[in-house]
């Protein structure tokens, strides 16, 4: 399968079969890819936490409701309607479900450090598609209270949490834009293929 068909058929997935694990060889796998990513200046800022513990699941999953409760909250209309219509809430059951939790940080001390850490993590949904493996890329609302609780150094900052495991149910990908409405050539605005 090409890169264009694994992102193609790569969807966000928010239910896992629990007691399906996929092997941690895969996991690991999908992990040297991303190290391969490009950074800024090489630093590779990049780090990346490996969560299996049921208990440790439980209370990142508190932590991460406790924020959601307060960000649900205070949702400008628009926004809570598109969430709404798609059944989403506070309750994050991804978080105790998937097998895998993947912590994915920053070293704020490097350059580019937001942009270059995307980067391996786009690398890494792609990886783990290969591997037949379901991901999210969740982003809680709280991060510095999971760094926190799992003591990690302040330098580092918590870009997102992903859920791997195996998908309970096939799911229909968001829609995607075409080509031509979101990329020009020579000029904005203008999508002219000679």
């Amino acid at each position: 399968m090409n890169l264009l068909e694994l992102a193609t058929r790569r969807a966000s997935i928010r239910e896992f079969k629990p007691d399906a694990v996929p092997s941690l060889d895969k996991v690991l796998y999908c992990i040297r890819v991303a190290l391969e990513a490009p950074s800024g200046l090489n630093c590779q800022p990049w780090r990346f936490l490996i969560i299996r513990d049921t208990n440790t699941k439980k209370s990142i999953r508190e932590i991460c409701e406790n924020g959601e409760r307060s960000f649900y909250a205070d949702l400008p209309s628009k926004f809570r309607n598109w969430l709404t219509k798609r059944n989403f809430s506070w309750k994050k059951h991804f978080l105790t479900e998937a097998p895998y939790l993947l912590l994915v940080f920053s070293d704020t001390s490097c350059p580019y450090f937001i942009q270059s850490t995307w980067l391996a993590i786009g690398y890494l949904l792609l990886a783990l598609e290969e591997q037949d493996l379901s991901s999210l890329t969740y982003t809680p609302p709280n991060p510095d209270e999971i760094s926190k609780f799992l003591n990690v150094p302040k330098r580092f900052r918590l870009e997102c949490i992903i859920p791997i495991g195996y998908k309970k149910r096939d799911k229909k990908k968001e829609p995607r834009a075409n080509i031509s409405e979101k990329m020009y050539i020579e000029e904005w605005g203008k999508f002219h293929i000679t």
